[in-house]
């Protein structure tokens, strides 16, 4: 791949400010789409591979990815977390298939080659050749080095029970990756109980990888497509609310405190608010403000480029998001409380978490736009999209009714991209 800058063709220029008009192409693109791998996924950034109470004991490993890579978190003998690219060093296969389990070592099913959890080669068959008649065969070289051949291992940072890793050795620290306002944010959800996880969504979205990095950036739509949002007075532009980016705008933090639900001024002209809308359980909205909350009954917050940490009233989870070629991306949830909740606060949190995930009352909205949206960049490549609501600036807001953060996240793309 080329290091040369990204020439976009002249009917698809960007917009004067050059972050409020984005050309379809972007979404579009296979050359777009492997830069931003090697650029976003693969060099400089930090990326989310799990939570470290998905692998409590010694021997415990989840696959997961990294951009379009197979990797695998495990938790070691001492207590550490690794991360390892699931590929052998022999011949490159990707030589585990389960999502979870435990193991004392990874072995190769291919050739049995075998790695110790910290990724280093400790077997190799028949390195030594195989004797017959008097004679020795085959076998490696003798300038062979088990330690020349393990598995490509990951820069690893914890914070708050949250793992992330980086192909990059020369990554920044986390916390300056993150930055001290979503670090606040961060510490907010992730303030040092013990996480216990209570499970799993996954779905293939058919779309760019950015429209769920935007979704979760754009306060514009969910009180005007997601009818539960609007009716129940959960996130709706009456809401006070604000916007928070780090100082590089790739990351964002969207704040807000519920308000009442029923007609405003506001959203009785929404199409979406349903005033006869009624619950047949009560209890599915039975929400129990929390201390750590700190005020605002939802933070939405997406650390570019794989994850969102959602806090939607009682409900808490991550959404990872693995790109899968240009126009897919795959999307896993993690659903999780804490050591500490009370029976009755976990069957909260679960009842709660119906709203979210591939058939949620409001998710499914957004997995149905954004591939509505890729089947239309894919017919008309030459056009762009338009994101001028609240002007055509970056900055952070007390208000939702603005596109900011969408083009803040896209002055960094560009930045990124075309260096």
């Amino acid at each position: 791949m080329s290091d040369t800058p990204v020439i976009f063709p002249t009917e698809l220029k960007w917009s004067d400010d050059g972050t409020s008009r984005i050309p379809f192409l972007a979404y579009t693109s296979e050359e777009l789409h492997k830069r931003e791998l090697e650029r976003f996924f693969y060099k400089a950034h930090w990326c989310y591979v799990g939570l470290e109470a998905e692998v409590p004991n010694t021997g415990d490993f989840k696959r997961t990815a990294v951009g379009e890579r197979s990797v695998i978190m495990v938790r070691d003998a001492d207590g550490s977390i690794n991360v390892v690219e699931n590929v052998c060093a022999h011949r490159g296969m990707r030589f585990c298939r389960e999502r979870h389990g435990n193991k004392k070592d990874f072995v190769c099913a291919y050739h049995q080659w075998s790695y110790t959890l910290k990724g280093d080669l400790q077997g190799v068959p028949f390195r030594r050749g195989v004797k017959q008649d008097g004679q020795v065969n085959g076998g490696m070289p003798a300038d062979f080095k088990t330690s020349d051949h393990g598995l490509t291992k990951l820069k690893v940072a914890v914070r708050g029970g949250v793992v992330f890793a980086s192909f990059d050795h020369e990554v920044e620290p986390l916390e300056d990756y993150l930055g001290p306002t979503i670090l606040g944010y961060f510490d907010r959800l992730f303030n040092g109980r013990q996480l216990k996880i209570l499970g799993y969504n996954r779905q293939r979205i058919p779309g760019n990888w950015k429209l769920m990095q935007e979704n979760i950036k754009d306060p514009y739509h969910p009180g005007l497509l997601h009818t539960w949002f609007v009716t129940f007075g959960l996130w709706r532009a009456d809401n006070k609310s604000q916007l928070r980016m780090d100082s590089r705008h790739r990351h964002a933090a969207m704040i807000s405190t519920r308000g009442s639900a029923g007609k405003s001024e506001q959203v009785t002209q929404v199409s979406s608010f349903k005033e006869s809308m009624q619950l047949n359980d009560p209890s599915f909205l039975d929400i129990v403000p929390e201390p750590w909350w700190g005020g605002p009954t939802a933070v939405m917050t997406t650390i570019f480029p794989s994850v969102i940490l959602q806090q939607q009233v009682n409900s808490v989870s991550t959404r990872h998001i693995q790109p899968n070629g240009n126009g897919s991306f795959d999307f896993v949830w993690t659903h999780f409380g804490f050591e500490d909740d009370s029976e009755e606060m976990t069957e909260r949190r679960l009842r709660q978490a119906n709203l979210f995930g591939p058939a949620g009352f409001v998710s499914a909205d957004d997995g149905e736009v954004i591939e509505f949206s890729q089947q239309a960049f894919e017919s008309k490549p030459f056009h762009r999209t338009v994101a001028e609501l609240g002007g055509t600036d970056v900055a952070d807001t007390e208000h939702m009714v603005t596109e900011t953060l969408i083009r803040g996240m896209y002055r960094y793309w560009r930045d990124v991209m075309e260096a």
